[in-house]
């Protein structure tokens, strides 16, 4: 390999070059910076059967040595930080310091994943606890699935990647993974530690790239029992409606929103919505997108935030002080410009941002936006916050829930009251009180209710989607 870095499907232990390759722009300037071979479904279908005769093996695998290999990839990962980091970098030009971050948490998860399997067991059960039953040793057990096909999305291209493939890996079921088209290297480059690793499982992981055509064949298979998707509303209901039987999970978008309370500390809420808004270029399923302010604070908080958002720095990834890069491609920010426009046309203002920094969309603050604007009714997932002023913490919660949404919610308020009708009112997966909807811990359950998804991530709770119940009785 040159200076470009370049990947090849991995089905199971073996590698195959095509002829036929993809280039991978770096989308802050615009230089290659990975090739990944073209896949078509029948490189899918080869990998699923690959994936079909593994799991025989896979099953019989000790859980000792699934533990052993996961902590293995940690291990191998710490060691090659800088250099993971560096290619998020170059693929989706996610900024050097915040790619850091998601190595660390990648690590993090995959760690996660194997302190959690020594807790995956069932539990016995009294079967004579009616009168119609009888004395028995019976019990409950999870079992791998078999085959399980994960497809990831470019904002988290390591991590979520993570969160799909280690769980389902520990549990002992075998893989074929799709990763996003704008990250090849880096999944190649996560795939290849657990290929390699001297407690890998045979042929138990395979990688294919491509868009529709590869998914469709991975999703519409009867030979995965699982599939797990992360990404948008409109692909989530073609795989719904394609899967067949078959246990489905799905992260897909949000719409995030808080409510800043007049008893709140403004400074605080400002500070941290300003990141909460921008991080990752507001490519985050949590990005917080809608923030309702009581009317008595509305003005002071917005003079807040638009201070917080102009001293965030906008440029280079490989800048160690930057905080927002461009969005992943020209059509997301032809698309930010749009919404912008939008608004402003239903009377909406910019009151920070709103242009271009060196070809790098600003982060972009909108003020008087109002329930029937588009920029507050549809997910954005640009760099752009909207402000909404509210009467009331009433009118604020169900201004929230009124969106087919419902991933993350959040509240600032010193008032503990307020605090406990939210944990209440808030329909959505997650709620967080005094910080951003944005926060999001790997140990913790992930997912939402409506529109925003099906099943949750999360160590803990991907190896329950990843494995089966089966239930015993000895008379």
């Amino acid at each position: 390999m040159s200076n470009i870095a370049q990947a090849a499907i991995l089905f199971g232990s073996e590698e195959e070059s095509k002829t036929l390759q993809q280039e991978r722009k770096s989308p802050y300037d615009g230089r290659v910076v990975s090739k990944a071979p073209v896949c078509d479904a029948e490189d899918a279908k080869r990998a699923l059967k690959i994936a079909k005769k593994a799991a025989k093996e896979a099953i019989k695998t000790p859980l000792s040595q699934r533990i052993l290999w996961l902590e293995d990839v940690a291990k191998k990962l710490a060691e090659q930080k800088e250099d993971f980091a560096l290619m998020l970098a170059k693929e989706v030009a996610k900024p050097i310091s915040f790619a850091r971050i998601e190595v660390d948490r990648c690590i993090e998860t995959v760690k996660l994943t194997a302190m959690e399997l020594s807790c995956l067991h069932g539990e016995t059960i009294p079967t004579d606890v009616m009168p119609s039953g009888k004395k028995t040793l019976a019990y409950f057990r999870r079992e791998p699935v078999g085959v399980v096909a994960c497809i990831t999305p470019f904002n988290f291209p390591l991590n979520l990647v993570a969160h799909k493939i280690a769980p389902a890996l520990g549990a002992g079921n075998t893989v074929v993974l799709k990763p996003t088209p704008e990250a090849p290297m880096v999944a190649y480059m996560f795939a290849k530690l657990f290929v390699d690793s001297e407690y890998a499982v045979k042929d138990a992981l395979s990688v294919v790239y491509g868009d529709a055509e590869v998914g469709s064949a991975l999703v519409t298979s009867d030979i995965p029992r699982v599939v797990s998707f992360t990404g948008s509303v409109p692909v989530g209901k073609i795989i719904m409606q394609q899967a067949g039987i078959k246990k489905v999970s799905l992260e897909l978008g949000g719409n995030a929103a808080s409510y800043i309370d007049k008893s709140a500390d403004l400074k605080l809420a400002a500070k941290r919505c300003a990141f909460g808004a921008f991080y990752n270029s507001g490519q985050v399923c949590i990005s917080l997108q809608r923030i309702y302010i009581h009317e008595e604070v509305y003005k002071e908080f917005a003079k807040l935030i638009a201070k917080e958002t102009s001293l965030l720095k906008v440029g280079s990834p490989y800048d160690e002080d930057t905080f927002m890069g461009p969005l992943i491609d020209e059509d997301s920010k032809e698309r930010a410009k749009a919404w912008i426009a939008s608004a402003e046309n239903e009377g909406a203002s910019v009151i920070a941002g709103g242009k271009e920094v060196d070809g790098v969309f600003a982060p972009t603050v909108m003020a008087d936006v109002t329930d029937e604007m588009k920029i507050v009714c549809e997910e954005v997932f640009a760099p752009i916050v909207s402000l909404v002023s509210v009467p009331s913490y009433d009118s604020a919660v169900e201004k929230m829930n009124d969106s087919p949404y419902g991933l993350q919610f959040s509240i600032f308020t010193n008032d503990l009251a307020m605090t406990q009708a939210f944990i209440e009112d808030a329909e959505c997966g997650g709620v967080v009180i005094n910080d951003i909807p944005t926060l999001r811990f790997d140990v913790q359950p992930y997912g939402g209710s409506k529109l925003s998804g099906v099943g949750r991530e999360g160590p803990k709770w991907a190896l329950e989607e990843f494995t089966e119940v089966k239930s015993v009785v000895i008379c």
